[in-house]
Formats: structure tokens, C-alpha cells, sequence
């Protein structure tokens, strides 16, 4: 999806100009400012459905916000995660109001042309985060969560299928595949 050399350099100021004036949203990733394609109807259920198990799992304090939420990573990166959960009052990045800076688990659903940079470069870029306790990757082919948990100094990984669940130990809660799955994948043309 995107690219590993950077062929412009865009500041963060153009990126947010392009932000304000623009009906599309974009991500931006060290210098480039990549159009985000809209998502399946998989796609938007599975972001849904998981902010919804979350949701009612949370602790007084928490807040779920779908990918209408823009997350400023650091300096180089700012994206919009599917979804997003942060406990405790959000902090802002100082030269972008209304950019977040501390989520607590972060949720990505993937698709055709997203699956390999979302499990890669923006895990990379996500467990730069200090808030960040665990990210969620949701598959859009199969019944599949992968989650990315930091203890102590490392990131461990956990896989979890039908019949199986994950705990997200940051909130005290956990996600069960097939309740996430419980309504089937239906997209039969190519996901986005």
C-alpha cells in the first residue's frame, strides 16, 4: 500500500491544509500523504462490532471512538485507526488540535490492499506509542484476531480463531472470534 522511499516530502502543515480543504481523508507516513479508499461493508461491521464488545467492557473513564479519529503517531506519521480506545481524557499533539496522542488499544481491520502494511510498518509505527498497551488486527479473510500486547519492554504476539478469545489486559476485558465473527464475512468482490 505504501511506499518504502519516500518520493516527496510533504510537511505536516500541507497535510493538514490538504486535511481542512478535502471531502477524502488521508494518512500521512514520513513525508507522503496517502487518499484513504473506502471500506467494504465487512470492513465497517468488523470495526463496529469489536468498538461495540469493547465498549461495554470498559472501565468508568474509557472511550471508544471509531476511525473518524485522527491519531498523530509522531512527527512523520498520522493516521485514522479503524478504531481507537483511550482511558482516561484524551491528550491532543500540540500542533494538531484535534489529533490524539495517548490511546490504550488501538484496532485495525484489514483488507486486500492494507493487509501487509498493517501488520508490518504500521504495527512498527503504532508500538512507538508510550500510552499504547495492545493493538487489535482484526482479518478480513477468515475468523482471526492478532494481538500485539507490550509487557514490560517487548511487544508479544497472541493468534486467536473460532473457539478461541483474546484478553486485553489493559481494560480487563477480552475478545471472543466468534462473537466478533458471529454474522459471517460477506464482501464477495475484492476489499479495498
Amino acid at each position: 500500500m505504501h511506499a518504502t522511499t519516500s518520493q516527496h516530502d510533504h510537511t505536516y502543515a500541507e497535510y493538514l491544509l490538504l486535511e481542512e480543504e478535502s471531502n477524502t481523508r488521508h494518512e500521512y507516513f514520513d513525508g507522503e500523504i496517502y487518499a484513504m479508499a473506502g471500506g467494504t461493508p465487512d470492513h465497517a461491521a468488523l470495526a463496529a462490532t469489536v468498538l461495540a464488545i469493547i465498549r461495554a467492557q470498559l472501565p468508568r473513564g474509557g472511550r471508544t471512538y471509531t476511525s473518524d479519529l485522527r491519531l498523530r503517531v509522531s512527527a512523520r506519521v498520522s493516521t485514522y485507526p479503524d478504531g481507537t480506545v483511550i482511558c482516561g481524557g484524551s491528550e491532543r499533539a500540540t500542533d494538531d488540535p484535534i489529533a490524539v496522542i495517548n490511546p490504550s488499544i488501538l484496532i485495525e481491520v484489514t483488507s486486500n490492499s492494507t493487509e501487509k502494511f498493517d501488520r508490518t510498518d504500521k504495527v512498527a509505527y503504532y508500538q512507538t506509542i508510550p500510552t499504547l498497551r495492545e493493538i487489535v488486527i482484526v482479518s478480513h479473510r477468515e475468523p482471526r484476531l492478532t494481538l500485539h500486547r507490550r509487557e514490560e519492554q517487548q511487544w508479544t504476539v497472541e493468534e486467536a480463531v473460532s473457539g478461541q478469545s483474546i484478553k486485553l489486559e489493559s481494560i480487563g476485558g477480552k475478545l471472543i472470534v466468534d462473537d466478533v465473527y458471529r454474522d459471517g464475512l460477506e464482501d464477495a468482490a475484492p476489499q479495498s
